[in-house]
């Protein structure tokens, strides 16, 4: 249950940072309350799987999700560059996520 929600916090944090960027610091009110209910809901479900999960592994894996999603969804509807440095930056991040969850005992 803990992977689950750690996932969902991921997630969220994909949106939250999508609806900073879209609030245009914070002068735009529904992507501003999207953004603050984001990080709650994100915070939230990341302190619950904190309960079961190490410290180090959870928080590497939030922020990656977070890091990955945000890059891809700059990518496909904010038109950030794509390039070859780039992608290479994501996928050592990926591996990195996937050699912590592969090392978790959990």
């Amino acid at each position: 249950m803990a992977w689950i929600a750690l996932i969902f916090a991921g997630l969220l944090e994909i949106i939250w940072a999508f609806a900073m960027k879209q609030s245009q610091g914070f002068t735009r009110p529904i992507p501003s309350l999207i953004t603050l209910a984001g990080m709650g809901a994100s915070f939230a479900l990341l302190s619950f799987a904190m309960r079961s999960l190490p410290l180090g592994t959870a928080y590497m894996i939030w922020t990656g999700i977070g890091a990955l999603g945000a890059f891809a969804v700059g990518i496909a509807f904010l038109g950030e560059a794509i390039s070859l440095m780039r992608l290479i930056a994501a996928g050592l991040i990926l591996s990195g996520l996937i050699l912590m969850k592969l090392s978790s005992a959990h």
